[in-house]
């Protein structure tokens, strides 16, 4: 496995929270309202039969009942193939990354949207987004895994494309039903960043050899 460099994580790392703490400071202020019922509405006029139906799926990638048997049983598998730092490297990625969304979830206590379509309301508060903050860990870290072990610049570029694209879907589809603001949404990626890249500099001195 190629080896992973723990200083340029670490600072990325510091950048994400602070960018996060940045954002969290607006949020609370109500600063980012304004933008927040914009982009709620233009996002919402685009609304059709078709996209909805997509979009409710996709929301489920980011939902535990999808990526918590299937990490459970990617943990499995890294281990089966002595692959001791992937593995632990997804299942703190995931668990950890949950532990921390329902925390700060707790910490800051916005109060959700009303939900689009007549879905039900969740009970939990809204930022950050849940779903998007765990789809970031979840295939954010097996990306960093899959991209490790790709012998190619075009293959790394694929994954990445491919794991971009759909966390991206995921947190769009939190605002097309709905269920979240876009700073909701950004917020749950600065939070995914800054936990992968903690977690990449920790485990760099214990890399897979």
């Amino acid at each position: 496995m190629t080896p992973w460099i723990g200083r340029p994580a670490l600072w990325v790392a510091l950048l994400a929270v602070a960018l996060f703490g940045s954002l969290a400071a607006l949020v609370t202020s109500g600063s980012t309202s304004q933008f927040d019922l914009t982009a709620r509405g233009a996002i919402h006029a685009w609304a059709s039969l078709r996209l909805t139906f997509a979009m409710r799926g996709f929301t489920h990638l980011g939902s535990s009942i999808f990526w918590a048997p299937l990490g459970i049983f990617l943990v499995w598998r890294l281990a089966a193939r002595r692959q001791r730092q992937a593995a632990v490297l997804l299942a703190l990625a995931a668990l950890g990354g949950e532990a921390w969304q329902q925390g700060l979830k707790l910490l800051f206590r916005r109060p959700r949207p009303e939900a689009f379509f007549g879905l039900a309301q969740p009970e939990t508060y809204s930022f950050p987004s849940g779903h998007s903050m765990a789809s970031g860990c979840f295939y954010g870290s097996l990306a960093l895994i899959a991209a490790s072990q790709a012998r190619s610049g075009a293959r790394r570029w694929a994954i990445w494309a491919g794991a971009v694209a759909l966390i991206g879907v995921v947190g769009f589809s939190r605002i097309y039903l709905g269920m979240h603001y876009p700073t909701d949404v950004l917020g749950g990626y600065l939070a995914a960043l800054a936990w992968l890249a903690i977690l990449r500099a920790a485990l760099a001195p214990y890399r897979d050899r």
